[in-house]
């Protein structure tokens, strides 16, 4: 029920309560010394700060990491954030390119997440003993049906003689994982970075779901959790749009294999396919982390603008 608790406080806050809340927001942001505001457009709050006396002259920074039709913001909003900014911070190419397209043709840079050296591991064939495939983060509901046609491949790939295990990482329960032909564990949410990243790297398939729909999701957001997965030596199993801006970056470097259909079949001919692939994706995600992910670039970028 969490979801329609939050529906309610936030249409109160937006309306009822909305000068209320604007005041607080302003009260405390003018409590703390900045150089420089940097905004991310994620909401109708987003643009609170932006006006000239606030400001006083110095420059506003925007990030802009999904489409405005999917975060709260507006046409109107994002319209004016990406035409006063000084800088214009988006996830990825196809957002920027969009966003020029449809308020101006600004200069934009991509900011996103990154990876250190040291969280690059080397690829690592399947093995043929026990296949994990492994998925973490919090699972949206319209990421179910993507769900549901995995595990209906894995039990297909099960009753034929693999051996296998899925792992979800962060994810509620999920009824219709009970009493499939391969293991299922669910583990609960964690920030022990270490944690993680050990799973990640003991991971035979690294499971990257997106969403069918909306498009303005699909078209222009970039998943980060691909950055993390781009670094285990495991291979990524894509599920989602194949015009996606995540699989257009994957598809660019050969770095997954995907399957773009909720059909079982079609899943099972991608899982054998990743299977047979002898490291080939791993090597190519490889590359692709270090040519697009590296983060002593992105931060240096970040803070040492052009």
């Amino acid at each position: 029920m969490r979801w329609k608790i939050r529906k309610w406080v936030r249409w109160l806050r937006r309306n009822v309560f909305r000068s209320t809340y604007e005041k607080n927001i302003r009260n405390a942001a003018s409590q703390i010394p900045f150089d420089v505001l940097h905004i991310v457009d994620h909401d109708k709050f987003s643009i609170l700060l932006c006006d000239g006396y606030f400001l006083s002259g110095r420059p506003l920074w925007v990030s802009f990491h999904d489409h405005f039709l999917t975060t709260g913001s507006s046409f109107n909003i994002t319209n004016k954030l990406w035409n006063s900014a000084d800088r214009r911070l988006v996830i990825g190419k196809e957002m920027g390119k969009e966003y020029s397209r449809l308020f101006a043709d600004k200069s934009f840079e991509i900011i996103t997440d990154g990876l250190f050296p040291d969280e690059i591991s080397e690829p690592a064939p399947i093995k043929n003993e026990t296949i994990t495939i492994y998925f973490a983060g919090l699972l949206h509901i319209a990421y179910l049906p993507l769900l549901e046609t995995l595990t209906n491949a894995l039990d297909i790939l099960s009753k034929e003689g693999l051996k296998i295990k899925f792992i979800l990482r962060g994810t509620q329960f999920v009824k219709f994982l009970d009493q499939r032909s391969f293991e299922v564990e669910f583990r609960p949410f964690t920030t022990n970075q270490d944690e993680l990243k050990q799973e990640l790297d003991s991971a035979s398939i690294l499971y990257l779901p997106i969403k069918f729909k909306p498009a303005e999701f699909y078209l222009y957001s970039l998943s980060t959790k691909m950055v993390g997965y781009l670094g285990s030596p495991g291979c990524i199993l894509y599920h989602g749009p194949a015009d996606s801006s995540a699989f257009n970056l994957l598809n660019e470097f050969d770095a997954a294999i995907g399957c773009y259909t909720l059909n079982t079949d079609d899943m099972v001919e991608s899982l054998y396919k990743l299977l047979n692939e002898d490291c080939k994706v791993s090597y190519n995600a490889k590359k692709l982390a270090k040519n697009h992910f590296d983060f002593e670039k992105i931060k240096k970028r970040f803070w040492e603008p052009k």
